[in-house]
Formats: structure tokens, sequence, C-alpha cells
């Protein structure tokens, strides 16, 4: 249990640090790498080039200190992070060596002015924030692992199948090299991929969305190339389109993730996605199309048609389901897609010019797509009055939703 006085202090340190915040989580990441550089198998590299891991760990930082009289109101995004964390296999002897180097990046940066009652009281605060995932982070290992067809850590998948869904998403049926069964999931949970990246000489962890229903045997993922395999971006994606094929084995973690549907509830939800945001929708939709039927509206924006992954899947599935409609945008229409009448919105994803399609009684609204989208659309429903109660939406990456 924190003293009062050591809030008073990280409290009244945290606007320093929030100034330094940028550097300090750079030495942070220096000091720990060269202390244990095997933890660059666990980290995503790609995020650690492009800065993105910095500024997300940064603002974390920052809202753990500016709420710490209040933690429960962090507690959705620490059961993200929990998830995440359970998702790349981060284990309690991994918390000691961020602390010491996180404290050790403050003392770096600051100087003298990080004094030694500063120090201690950040250790303590430290401390607890890693007690807290700590505790949820073993729930969920232990909840994964006791049942059927679960486990933890990493487990051999055999690819049954790779699908090519557009130009740039390919999907990947996986089964248990054991032959065993797979534990079932949320529709919107994700798996990790860990594969070895050759050009960096090191492991990396990607998660991608499950978009299929649980099924026990299987799981599919469908996988976006993202620019260049020499790219940050592309280690990953470029490797699982370019390299790797049925047959080939990959290892995954068990599923988590906090962002999916009620099963339970009968109530309409609407699906807003973008790009291959579509992917955990897709889950969710089969899911909410079971018996009993619930009322579902899917909104997916993209390019155009060569770019949309399932198109002719969900098209068809509009027009076999009275109780569910589909809305798409394409913002840059192929010649044949204007021809072809295969959307029903030029532009980006507007929910204003559909409000009467959306707005049901008592819907619950998910969004997943780019950072940008899923602010531009959580802004838009808040100025139709949707309670952000009903609003969810799911970040992949290192950024936070609230910057």
């Amino acid at each position: 249990m924190l003293t009062q006085k050591t809030k008073d202090i990280v409290k009244s340190t945290a606007p320093v640090l929030a100034e330094h915040g940028y550097a300090i989580i750079q030495r942070f990441y220096k000091r720990m790498f060269e202390a244990h550089p095997e933890l660059k198998n666990v980290f995503n590299m790609a995020h650690q080039e492009q800065g993105q891991q910095q500024q997300a760990l940064a603002r974390a930082v920052y809202a753990y200190a500016a709420n710490i009289e209040n933690p429960e109101s962090l507690s959705a995004v620490l059961k993200n992070i929990a998830n995440k964390h359970a998702s790349l296999g981060v284990r309690p002897e991994q918390y000691p060596i961020v602390g010491e180097h996180l404290l050790g990046a403050i003392k770096d940066v600051l100087g003298d002015a990080a004094t030694g009652e500063i120090i201690s009281a950040w250790a303590q605060a430290y401390g607890n924030l890693a007690d807290i995932l700590m505790g949820i982070e073993s729930e969920l290992y232990e909840r994964s692992a006791e049942q059927d067809g679960g486990w933890k850590g990493w487990r051999t998948f055999i690819v049954r199948e790779k699908r090519p869904e557009s130009d740039v998403i390919t999907s990947f049926i996986l089964e248990p090299a054991d032959g065993g069964p797979v534990v079932n999931f949320e529709p919107g949970q994700y798996t990790s991929v860990a594969i070895q990246v050759p050009s960096l000489g090191l492991q990396q962890i990607r998660q991608y969305s499950l978009s299929d229903v649980p099924n026990g045997r299987s799981y599919r993922i469908s996988v976006k190339r993202e620019s260049g395999g020499t790219t940050p971006a592309g280690y990953v994606s470029c490797l699982l389109h370019d390299h790797v094929g049925v047959g080939d084995e990959v290892r995954l973690a068990a599923p988590y993730g906090s962002f999916y549907i009620d099963v339970n509830a009968r109530s309409p939800i609407v699906l807003i996605s973008g790009g291959v945001g579509l992917t955990p929708m897709v889950s969710m939709l089969k899911k909410a199309l079971q018996e009993p039927p619930r009322q579902v509206v899917f909104v997916h924006g993209a390019r155009n048609s060569a770019v949309q992954a399932m198109r002719n899947r969900l098209r068809e599935a509009s027009h076999e389901h009275a109780n569910f409609k589909l809305l798409v945008f394409y913002n840059e229409p192929l010649p044949e897609d204007v021809q072809g009448k295969d959307f029903d919105y030029e532009g980006l994803v507007d929910v204003s010019l559909i409000k009467d399609s959306i707005m049901l009684p008592d819907a619950d609204y998910y969004i997943c797509g780019p950072i940008p989208f899923m602010r531009m659309q959580h802004d838009a429903l808040q100025n139709l009055d949707i309670p952000e109660t009903r609003i969810h939406y799911e970040v992949f990456g290192p950024d936070l939703f609230d910057e």
C-alpha cells in the first residue's frame, strides 16, 4: 500500500517526468537492451525504430502518476496492457529488470533533481503497478491453461491453409502440431505469432485478431502485408506472406484480449472497421448471426475492392440474414467498383451519413482500425450522443487511445 507521502511525491513530480518523458524512455530502452539484449526477442523492434513504443510508455507512466490517487480509473487500460503482456509471454522476473532500468533512466536524465526521496517514491509506485499487472496476468495465464485445449507459453502450429483475401490481406488456418484441441476464445480476441526474423537475427512477436468463430480445432488469422519486408513495419507480415506456406510451422500464444462482444447479450451491435480492422469484426459478426441471432450493422471503410478482404462473403451474408446490414465506404473506388455498385458510399467512413441505420436502441458500438480512424469514429459517435459506455475499441500497437 502506498503512503500518502509517496503519492504526493509521485503526483508532484509527474509533470517533470512528462516534460522529459521521451528522453527518459529512450534512455530506459538503451540501458535495458544493453544489459539484457535477450529482451529484444520480446519487444516489437519495429515500434522501437519508429519511436512509437517510447512515446506510448512515456504516456503510460504519466497517466499512472496522474491517476495514482484513483488507480481504479485506469482499470480498463491496465486490463488491456495485462492481456497484451500475457500474449507476449511476459514473466514476473522481467518486471524487476524493467523497474531497475526505468529508475536508472530517470536518474540519468534528471541528474541531481532526481533525489533519493523521489527515486524511492517512484520505485514504490512502480512496484505497486507491477504487482497489479502481475496479478492480472497470473489469472489470465492460469485461466487459459486450465481450459480444455488451453496452454501457457508458446505452442507449435501447422499452416493447413493459406488463402489470399485481397491484394494485401492473406488468411492462415492454423492447427496444433500435437493434434490436440485448441481453447475457445471470445469473438474479437487475438493470438500472438512468434517468428524468427533473419534480417534482425531476432525473434519477433506480432498480435493478430482471430478472424473466425471458435471451433475447437484450429484458428484463423488474417494478416495485412505492411510496406516492404525490409522496413520495420513489414518485418513479420512480409515473412508470413512470402515465406510461410502450407505445412510450415509457427508458434502461437493462447488467445487473449479485452476487446470482444458479450456473447450472452441480445441487444444490437454496430461494427465499425477500417482496413484490416475488419478481422476481429468478422469473428464477432459470425458469432452474432448464430442462434439466437442479433441485429448487426457492419460499417466498413477501405480504399477500394482490391484491398477489401472478405468482401464477397460479407455481401453474401448480408443477403442471407435479414438481421444483418452491411454498409461499405470506398475512398478511392476503382472504375469497376463504380460500374458494379460494389460499395455504398464514396469517401471516408462518416457515421453522420448513416445515423438512421446505426442509431439502434441499446446498441453497442465496436471500432477497430488505424488509430486516427478510431479517434474519428469515436468522436463522431459521441457527437451523435452515443454514451461512452457503449463505445468499445481495440488498439493494436503501442499507442494508448487517449494521448
